[in-house]
């Protein structure tokens, strides 16, 4: 009988827990990780899975916890002036740390599903949803005044559905592999890559200006937080209003470049 068969239901220090939930090979996955997980929140982690591990909650029920706290930053968002944003600000990194948990529980409890993966995607793509919603009524100041408010709900409605592109790319990319009956990708720089050229010029030029990175749910509380301290000072309706314009613009940009640099790329190669 292998050591792992006798593992226990809970674990018996953190070490041991670290050993089974954050392996090497989950670590080392381009793009596995998000940078606050690498920055700080992987050491966090394993104290919030060693609570949830003595109680009954499961993987996928952890996973419920991370959506709700998700749609949590929008309704933070909601409040008026600095205190919301900074709210929604942690409760952005507290959804971080929620997602890395749950599936440090199901690794644990070897307990990982697609339905786990399923869930995980529900809370990424809505809370990235609502965020720039939330963000729309804030420019737009509440009560609302027909017409001309509409404007900045239909701005982050916009918004939003560029964001939802955008990460809905990357699926559609894995979706076509697979109907084709390609192999999995393995997210190596060779199959990122664009063809020699100009491309190659503008993605060096992306990793050292990263601002496509900007439309996570992280970000995105980053970027609104640091438009409420401008908000102290030029007022928070017209920071907001500039807020909103500025991640359209650029997530406009961002979604057109991903997608020519996928057509161009390895990743749709036969």
């Amino acid at each position: 009988m292998s050591e792992t068969d006798n593992r226990p239901a809970k674990p018996r220090t953190i070490a041991e827990l670290r050993a089974v939930a954050q392996p090497p090979e989950v670590r080392s996955r381009r793009n596995a990780e998000h940078w606050t997980a690498s920055l700080y929140l992987r050491d966090l982690s394993p104290y919030l899975t060693w609570l949830l591990l003595r109680t009954r909650i499961s993987a996928n029920g952890v996973t419920g916890l991370m959506i709700l706290t998700g749609w949590s930053i929008a309704g933070f968002l909601l409040i008026p002036g600095i205190w919301g944003a900074l709210l929604g600000l942690l409760a952005g990194q507290a959804q971080m740390l929620v997602d890395c948990s749950d599936g440090e529980v199901a690794r644990w409890r070897r307990t990982s599903s697609p339905a786990g993966a399923f869930l995980d995607a529900v809370g990424h793509y809505s809370t990235e949803t609502l965020i720039p919603l939330a963000l729309a009524i804030r420019a737009a100041g509440y009560p609302f005044e027909a017409p001309a408010d509409y404007l900045y709900t239909t701005l982050g409605a916009l918004l939003a559905i560029v964001i939802i592109l955008n990460k809905a790319l990357n699926d559609m990319v894995r979706v076509a592999r697979a109907n084709y009956g390609a192999s999995k990708l393995t997210y190596s720089e060779a199959e990122s890559a664009p063809r020699p050229g100009l491309l190659q010029l503008a993605r060096r030029i992306a990793k050292f200006l990263p601002f496509h990175r900007m439309f996570h749910s992280v970000e995105l509380t980053m970027v609104i937080f640091v438009g409420a301290v401008v908000g102290l000072f030029i007022g928070d309706t017209l920071a907001m209003r500039w807020t909103l314009v500025l991640l359209l613009i650029m997530g406009f940009i961002t979604l057109c470049g991903h997608f020519v640099a996928i057509m161009t790329s390895q990743r749709v190669r036969a």
